[in-house]
């Protein structure tokens, strides 16, 4: 240890554990604990050395401000507690806020529609990832939920769109479709029908009208090419 280091711990020391006869009487140490380590001890107790407030433009701010003193839209302060203490106290109201509009939320949901998209063995273990890109887009203009995913088993040169109406009890034309790549990018009609396949790395909404794709080349070779396609839904 250089003399810099002896002259920081013992500075350190005098400063935080100097003794305190006015905390004998007191649960704990007879010492002044290390200032910020009391605030993430996981106990109740009050801070042996609670902070000075006395100056802190907030708390005068409040202190003057008839409106905002007893407003109950300010979390109440607890300067003699640690964090963990106020963080516990927080977590409770934030509880509490939330569970109506859990309940009520939950009470309104139900299913609208149910269609099948795989079938798997039973038999398996573990139930693979069949079900990718999920994105969803609702087109405020016509009253329509959109949702673009692809399915990985035998269709990773498709692309899925299933539209539904925002008013569950109305039903639209084509609720889902399949687009298929495939060899659509080839340069002429000579090539072979497996020589430019391609697959959906990603897809988004781009607005109302508009599907933004990344397509890959699906050929095992270096230097696969990538394609970013925009296709109109109509």
């Amino acid at each position: 240890m250089t003399q810099k280091d002896i002259t920081f711990v013992a500075d350190f020391l005098t400063e935080h554990f100097n003794e305190a006869p006015e905390l004998y009487n007191r649960k704990g140490k007879y010492f002044n604990v290390e200032r910020v380590g009391q605030y993430l001890k996981d106990e109740d107790d009050d801070l042996v050395s609670p902070p000075n407030t006395e100056g802190n433009q907030w708390f005068n701010f409040l202190k003057d401000s008839t409106h905002l003193k007893e407003s109950p839209l300010l979390f109440p302060y607890y300067p003699e507690k640690s964090l963990h203490f106020v963080k516990r106290q927080m977590e409770g109201v934030i509880d509490q806020c939330l569970q109506k509009p859990a309940d009520v939320i939950g009470k309104s949901v139900h299913q609208a529609v149910c269609m099948s998209l795989y079938k798997i063995s039973q038999s398996e273990d573990s139930t693979p990832q069949l079900f990718k890109l999920p994105f969803l887009w609702n087109d405020k203009t016509s009253n329509l939920h959109y949702v673009l995913f692809t399915v990985l088993e035998n269709s990773i040169s498709k692309i899925h769109i299933l539209r539904r109406h925002t008013d569950t009890s109305r039903s639209v034309s084509n609720g889902i479709l399949a687009v298929e790549f495939g060899n659509f990018l080839n340069n002429s009609i000579n090539e072979s029908s497996d020589s430019r396949c391609y697959s959906c790395l990603d897809a988004h909404f781009y607005d109302d009208e508009t599907v933004t794709v990344v397509l890959k080349e699906s050929v095992q070779q270096e230097g696969k090419e990538r394609v970013l396609a925009q296709l109109p839904l109509s």
